[in-house]
């Protein structure tokens, strides 16, 4: 009966979310530019909502919970340095970013970067797309394996029914509302996940006596409360502020997304900005700290064992310690929340393919949601065949994106005036480094980000004529 009632509430939320998507056709004009950028007409609040949620989705909960489970205490480095890096890229990034796409009139990031002071750097405009097609399908793969789990936990369905699944509900909004229903989506399911984690928190924390007999009982596992993780570059503090600053740049690395950074260039104005950086950071900080918390608390609750997969425990502690109608609504809002980043990567392949690659730029509405779709299906095999963990994949595709844009984004927003040839030597190297320092082992000491983002600015920060810089 229990799981019945869970299955309801399940089916009762998810279809909720996603007709708050689908809703957004409703504000649809038909256009290539409302397709892709909700015709910048994007308030603060919701751009601050849809950002976060997408920057997090899959990851957070069920690749971070995860990670907490496995190492402990010592996650929080991962926290700190991920909201301080995220911080420092957007004071002097998003409203620059905001300001370049309404003066190229461009619909796509790769558009954006390649003709930010109006020139026509099309070989640059290609590099950028066919790179971002690449690590942004492997990503969507990524969320929809995420939304495979935690059905599984819950139904014991294959995981392969939910990826189909979430691959059906993106298609749905592609035909809806482009960018706006996965905005919409993202921050009705970023608020009730909120409240779903704080509830989850509240009550783990009270079935074990309160917080003392919590710490008292996660102290009995060795090592879990160490302030250092175990495998570091260098021993002691000197290895933790390392690991520390590496996740700093992974954070950084954000401005580098282009599925999270076209929720900025949606904004209706860039003077808001702040406002949207509030919501942003507000939401982002708690959320997190609330994650770190229940992924401490599961290791508790939940035996350490090498058939458990880490990644699923979060729903798997949610079914043992919530009324039926509360797991239902968190395991919807997790899979709603895969669904909507899914689409969102989705939506930038598809801005890729359409706008970056083709030789002529696709403007009827409905080819562009068949390349969409068609783009889902694609995303979908990679799901399908998927032998890495969520974590594992989007931190690879996360670094390889920031390695390769971020070092040319930063340079332009700080006034340098890169050639097209430099530009592209630069995204290069930095994409090369990256995935050589994954491909020899060294990620799982420092991340791949840092050196890639290194090298990338190195190259552009070579001597060159320097523009005036934008006003913020």
């Amino acid at each position: 009966m229990t799981n019945g009632l869970i299955i309801v509430s399940f089916i009762g939320f998810l279809i909720g979310f996603t007709l708050i998507g689908l809703a957004s056709l409703i504000r649809s004009r038909g256009t290539r530019h409302d397709y892709y950028l909700a015709d910048s007409s994007v308030s603060p609040w919701l751009v601050g909502l849809s950002a976060v949620a997408t920057n997090n989705s899959g990851y957070m909960f069920i690749g971070v919970i995860g990670y907490t489970y496995a190492t402990g205490l010592a996650s929080i480095w991962l926290m700190l340095g991920w909201i301080t890096g995220d911080f420092i890229a957007s004071l002097f990034v998003h409203s620059r970013l905001r300001e370049a796409t309404q003066s190229s009139h461009e619909v796509s990031y790769a558009g954006v970067l390649s003709a930010w002071y109006g020139a026509n750097n099309a070989r640059l405009q290609r590099l950028i797309g066919v790179i971002s097609l690449i690590f942004l399908m492997a990503y969507a793969g990524a969320q929809l394996v995420a939304g495979g789990k935690a059905l599984q936990v819950l139904f014991d369905w294959p995981s392969w029914l939910g990826a189909v699944l979430g691959a059906v509900i993106v298609s749905l909004y592609c035909f809806a509302g482009g960018i706006r229903a996965s905005i919409w989506t993202d921050a009705a399911q970023s608020m009730v996940m909120l409240v779903a984690m704080a509830l989850l928190f509240v009550v783990a924390v009270q079935s074990l006596g309160g917080v003392d007999q919590a710490i008292a009982e996660m102290q009995m596992v060795e090592g879990f409360l160490d302030w250092f993780p175990k495998r570091l570059a260098l021993p002691g503090l000197a290895g933790a502020l390392l690991f520390a600053v590496s996740w700093l740049f992974a954070g950084f690395s954000v401005i580098g997304q282009p599925h999270v950074m076209v929720r900025f260039m949606a904004l209706n104005d860039s003077g808001q900005m702040r406002q949207a950086r509030v919501w942003y950071y507000l939401w982002f900080t708690t959320f997190y700290c609330l994650a770190t918390g229940v992924g401490m608390l599961s290791r508790i609750y939940l035996a350490d064992s090498g058939s458990f997969d880490a990644e699923l425990a979060l729903p798997t502690m949610a079914i043992q310690l919530l009324p039926p109608v509360w797991v239902g609504l968190i395991l919807a809002g997790i899979f709603a929340a895969t669904m909507s980043t899914a689409d969102s990567l989705v939506l930038s392949c598809s801005a890729t393919v359409t706008h970056d690659l083709l030789p002529h730029n696709i403007e009827r509405p409905l080819l562009i949601k068949l390349v969409t779709i068609a783009i889902t299906g694609c995303a979908l095999l990679l799901a399908l065949a998927n032998n890495q963990s969520v974590f594992s994949l989007v931190i690879m595709s996360w670094s390889a994106l920031a390695s390769a844009f971020a070092p040319l984004l930063v340079a332009l927003c700080w006034g340098r005036k890169p050639t097209q040839t430099l530009s592209i030597v630069a995204v290069l190297a930095g994409l090369t480094t990256a995935l050589l320092w994954r491909y020899l082992g060294w990620h799982e000491m420092l991340y791949e980000g840092l050196p890639g983002i290194l090298v990338g600015l190195t190259i552009i920060y070579l001597p060159q004529k320097r523009a005036a810089p934008r006003a913020v």
